[in-house]
């Protein structure tokens, strides 16, 4: 006797669920035991951000700062109230490794689709292979057993096309019951989405415009308010971020043009006559940089093109024979907006197969993940059901899984892209915060230290000293703009020897300027190629 649809989908959700604990916690310990979890700068100034907005001499949600979209980092702040897991990086592995579930469970019910619609074991199969893809990735088993954000984006991501979808499903002329709450969870999703990444805003912004044609379309009154009040949160949480840029740095795109911005690092590493990076005011060369990066994230070169192949085949094939599901389509919106970032917003993205032949943003690329796996896994599902004979069918899931294995096989035989990218942009600053933190530990533990945080505030969390012993940059009323001249920051970088007992300054960064007239006496200089000079100063 069969069990029952509802039993049946939920234990297939169960077992997923326990499948993708077992291979996050695995990834986790895996590059936990060989300390590669905080490789990544960005991984380490997310747990910084989050841990000084209680640790800290001027506490508070201010510490947040700009740049940086808020959710990552209130997610992570409980996980952080441990010294040990703050200092490890275990604190912010926690909530991506959470995410990562929720990811490969979302692909899994996006493929499956509601219970009532498919039921049948083809589906069935094709979800779990969807699914595994997904989840078996090695750049995104690297990333979500890291701090860095685009574990929780993708499972929110997904999770937004799978409610939009299922509410296309649901819908009646009134928009109400089932239908009404699915486009809730929906708004949810992408709310949150757009408080994680600025992914979020594109994705919402396309969802919005659909959800407010079809209201339009539908004509009824009930349907009409359900658009708008779907468009309205949508749009709340962009226009919250508006507003605290404007309130806080009297800009209201501070995190877009504000001196931490990428145009603002782009327009620094400039050199005279030259664009600033590939794609540079041209969408078709940044479209074609953020595709191989995508590629990147699946396999290495050779295995490359049969990814992307399968995967715009199972996309057609979805429009020629399931236009009920285009929903799924919406999978592909990272393309036009990284294509946007690249061209005209300052993001470079770098690949080893082009010049200029490194790793740079490279991760970027797992965006694309979710519309490889869901894709090629369609790809293979039509093409078996199009085929007659029964050894005929197997020929493409053969195929399928081949290109799986041997793109995943690849990936792990060069180390995964963005593992790579973490090492190679990190192995120099490292060895400098190492240095660096093996100094600090020598100081008394009641000593106060004058450090600017933006670049290496991994010493500190490498030597295990609270932030809040330090005098920083995040010291002052961020609202007094452009300075704030009774701001504890600042008073400190006038009379360092007034408030602080030690300076750590590296070169060119605002300490270091503000100590040359200064005479202080420096305790000790480190080197590292590649990196800036480091100087610590005995300010009293």
């Amino acid at each position: 006797m069969k069990a029952a649809p509802e039993s049946r989908w939920n234990s297939e959700i169960s077992q997923l669920a326990v499948l993708a604990v077992f291979a996050s916690v695995m990834s986790f310990l895996f590059y936990l035991r060989k300390g590669d979890i905080l490789l990544f700068g960005d991984a380490v100034a997310h747990m910084n951000i989050a841990r000084r907005v209680f640790d800290s001499r001027t506490p508070g949600l201010l510490q947040l700062g700009t740049v940086w979209l808020p959710l990552p980092h209130l997610l992570i702040i409980p996980f952080l109230f441990s010294d040990w897991a703050w200092q490890t990086g275990i604190g912010g592995s926690v909530p991506s490794m959470v995410a990562y579930v929720f990811g490969v469970v979302g692909v899994f019910r996006l493929v499956r689709g509601p219970i009532t619609a498919r039921n049948d074991d083809k589906s069935t199969a094709t979800a779990w292979f969807a699914a595994a893809v997904y989840g078996l990735n090695p750049n995104l088993l690297y990333l979500q057993a890291t701090a860095m954000t685009e574990s929780l984006y993708l499972a929110l991501f997904i999770w937004a096309v799978v409610y939009f979808r299922e509410f296309l499903a649901a819908r009646t002329g009134e928009w109400g019951g089932e239908a009404r709450r699915l486009l809730w969870k929906c708004a949810a999703c992408l709310a949150a989405a757009s408080l994680t990444r600025y992914d979020g805003w594109f994705l919402a912004a396309c969802v919005g415009a659909l959800i407010a044609l079809l209201a339009f379309r539908a004509g009824s009154p009930g349907a009409r308010r359900a658009g708008i009040v779907f468009v309205c949160a949508a749009a709340a949480a962009p226009i919250l971020w508006l507003a605290y840029n404007g309130i806080v740095y009297k800009n209201p795109l501070e995190f877009a043009d504000g001196p931490y911005s990428a145009r603002a690092i782009e327009r620094q590493a400039a050199v005279p006559g030259f664009p600033p990076h590939p794609g540079t005011k041209n969408p078709a060369i940044a479209a074609l940089y953020f595709v191989k990066a995508g590629e990147f994230s699946v396999a290495e070169q050779g295995w490359q093109q049969a990814w992307l192949a399968l995967a715009f085949a199972g996309a057609i094939l979805l429009l020629l024979r399931d236009r009920g599901n285009s929903a799924l389509l919406l999978l592909w919106t990272p393309v036009p907006f990284y294509t946007l970032s690249v061209a005209y917003g300052g993001v470079p993205i770098f690949t080893p197969a082009w010049s200029p032949h490194s790793l740079y943003n490279v991760r970027y690329g797992v965006q694309l993940l979710p519309a490889l796996a869901v894709f090629l896994a369609l790809a293979v599902h039509y093409a078996s059901s199009w085929l007659g004979a029964r050894r005929a069918k197997l020929a493409p899931v053969i195929v399928g899984i081949g290109i799986v294995i041997g793109g995943y096989a690849s990936a792990w035989r060069a180390q995964p892209s963005s593992y790579r990218e973490a090492w190679v942009n990190s192995r120099a600053r490292i060895q400098l915060e190492q240095a660096v933190a093996e100094q600090l530990q020598r100081m008394p533990t009641n000593s106060t230290i004058l450090m600017y945080l933006g670049a290496h505030v991994g010493a500190l969390q490498d030597a295990g000293i609270p932030l809040g012993r330090t005098i920083n940059e995040g010291n002052h009323r961020v609202w007094k703009q452009p300075v704030d001249p009774e701001g504890l920051w600042e008073r400190t970088l006038a009379d360092p020897s007034k408030y602080a007992d030690f300076v750590v300054a590296f070169e060119g960064d605002p300490v270091w300027q503000a100590v040359q007239s200064r005479g202080l006496s420096s305790v000790i200089i480190l080197a590292v190629n590649g990196q800036h000079r480091a100087t610590i100063y005995r300010a009293r």
